[in-house]
């Protein structure tokens, strides 16, 4: 009878409408907003109760009341949101690491619970974020933070459960996606495509987090953690960009069956985690690499599962929406629960997070294309192969262009077995020196993703 009473009480308690305030009411705000009115009968009967927008904070007060319509509160002050007792739940949309940290923190310290998709604040400062939630009992949910309206962190944090999870692979960074698959197609050098990407409004006027992969570290930074039991290590994140590929690197990877993405990586290893962004050769056959323009895809590698693989779009208005609502309900749905019986922030009970160390860059292991252009002499390719030999480096593929007329230059392309990357970065160094060099060597990882 005692359990009986309980379960009625929370089920009284459940059907009190939730209050939300939001922080920020531009193109996933605005979307939010819009999903939450429209569905708003669905949503209701799976969160139990009703969710309404009471408050929305924003710069652009006139903008924002002609979008709510009359329908919440606007306000310049975004302290008037987090510090109104009638607010059960505060979403943050701002971005940055400045005032939505403030934001977010005076929040929970006023005793509400957090919906937020700022990967940047959570991968850079989520350890101390989850840790004063703990303490004040209230719920951080992220969803939209990492691959917008796909439901990866859910997954990972619950449909995964029973795994334990091996590695993570992921295109998550629609912009980058979108110039690659633009290079591949047309032909066209990254710079014409960027601009491109920028007149469609894929790219901002900065793309610098995006062509770069800080973006694609956060997001990666956030999923480790969630995989692997650790906390967030965002500086330790190896990144690199795609803004030195070139159009000749992608024909020639398409030659040998391979497609070039910008890919999140993070695997568990005996010494350590990996943790790393940065251009990778992928078989054709696979179907991540053929996920092309701004859409992303997250391959998961459970040890009971398998490989499981989560496709959709990364970013935009709705699509992110999307992850923000479910967010909501999520938090929702727990408000009568005991805080100890919640699904963890990072999965793991936050007294069972792993000190496991994140491997250096030099010693991750992995396969590599190597190109690079050489003086058409005798002897050539035996000074190469015997540098690579010194080094435990061996060929699995070589292709030797033809010069053409008139040019006394080709180029050499290799696919290496899996070797070391510190080996491979000093078997680089000494064929650099080589005389018959031209430039610089190119070199990209390659994955099989098995």
């Amino acid at each position: 009878m005692k359990a009986q009473g309980t379960r009625d009480k929370g089920q009284g308690a459940s059907r009190r409408a939730i209050n939300v305030g939001l922080l920020g009411i531009g193109v996933v705000g605005s979307g939010a907003f819009a999903v939450l009115a429209r569905n708003q009968e669905e949503i209701a009967r799976r969160a139990g109760c009703a969710i309404t927008m009471k408050m929305v904070a924003d710069k652009d007060v006139e903008r924002a009341r002609k979008l709510v319509g009359g329908k919440a509160t606007v306000t310049a002050d975004a302290n008037e949101v987090v510090g109104n007792p009638d607010i059960d739940i505060v979403v943050e949309l701002i971005g940055g690491t400045g005032i939505a940290k403030e934001l977010i923190l005076k929040a929970i310290a006023n005793g509400k619970h957090v919906v937020s998709a700022n990967k940047s604040l959570l991968a850079q400062h989520g350890n101390e974020i989850f840790a004063a939630a703990q303490k004040k009992d209230v719920m951080v949910a992220f969803e939209a933070a990492v691959g917008g309206g796909i439901p990866i962190i859910k997954s990972l944090r619950e449909g995964l459960t029973a795994n334990r999870i091996e590695w993570i692979a992921g295109i998550i960074n629609g912009t980058s996606n979108f110039i690659l698959s633009e290079m591949r197609d047309k032909g066209a050098a990254f710079a014409d495509v960027l601009k491109e990407a920028q007149r469609l409004g894929y790219a901002e006027a900065d793309p610098t987090f995006d062509i770069e992969g800080v973006d694609a570290a956060h997001k990666l930074t956030i999923m480790a953690a969630i995989g692997f039991g650790i906390p967030m290590q965002f500086k330790a994140a190896y990144t690199e960009g795609i803004s030195k590929l070139t159009k000749e690197d992608i024909r020639y990877a398409e030659e040998l069956g391979y497609r070039i993405k910008l890919l999140g990586i993070t695997k568990r290893k005996p010494k350590g985690i990996e943790l790393r962004v940065h251009p990778t050769l992928i078989p054709e056959r696979r179907l991540i690499a053929n996920v092309e323009g701004v859409m992303n895809a997250i391959l998961v590698k459970g040890d009971a599962v398998g490989q499981t693989m989560y496709y959709g779009a990364g970013a935009g208005s709705e699509p992110t929406a999307s992850a923000v609502v479910a967010d909501l309900v999520d938090v929702a749905r727990t408000l009568t629960a005991d805080p100890e019986h919640r699904v963890p922030h990072l999965a793991f009970q936050p007294d069972q997070l792993s000190d496991t160390p994140i491997l250096p860059m030099g010693e991750v292991e992995t396969a590599y294309y190597l190109r690079m252009r050489v003086q058409d002499k005798p002897g050539v390719l035996a000074n190469i192969t015997r540098i690579l030999a010194d080094l435990s480096i061996s060929i699995e593929a070589m292709v030797q262009k033809e010069p053409h007329e008139g040019e006394d230059q080709v180029d050499i392309i290799m696919l290496t077995h899996v070797t070391v990357e510190k080996n491979v970065d000093a078997a680089i160094a000494r064929i650099e020196k080589l005389p018959v060099m031209v430039g610089k060597i190119t070199r990209i990882r390659l994955e099989e993703l098995n």
